[in-house]
């Protein structure tokens, strides 16, 4: 299950802490894609972050794309309308938006997190 997270307050907390909730925030939500696209192919938020940090940044731009196009799995597989926003999400990371890119892909998990808590909901109302 994934936690519902405040794009503005992790935007805050990123800003306030130099950066280290951004860490924090691009390794749980790259954990939270990768379970709700139920793809075990791409490498966890944590060895995410060191490949980027290997490579200058330059996994970041794959990394990027790569988010989309789980997210549109991921949306697509519960019955929502996939939003195949990979392109953009590489256009903000090539221009040093990634933190724009991170809240775009928060607001779509948070969507997933609402209709998981609506579903598991109705099936408990309906036991």
């Amino acid at each position: 299950m994934i936690q519902k997270r405040d794009i503005v307050v992790s935007i805050i907390l990123s800003i306030v802490t130099c950066g280290i909730y951004n860490i924090y925030w691009f390794v749980v939500m790259t954990d939270d894609v990768k379970n709700v696209a139920n793809d075990n192919n791409i490498a966890s938020g944590g060895l995410a972050f060191v490949y980027t940090l290997l490579t200058c940044g330059i996994y970041g731009f794959y990394w990027a794309y790569k988010m989309g196009e789980l997210m549109k799995t991921a949306q697509t597989s519960r019955g929502m309308q996939g939003n195949d926003n990979a392109v953009v999400y590489l256009i903000l990371q090539i221009v040093g938006l990634q933190i724009v890119s991170q809240a775009l892909i928060q607001s779509d998990l948070n969507k997933i997190a609402d209709l998981n808590t609506t579903n598991s909901t109705n099936n408990t109302i309906g036991a």
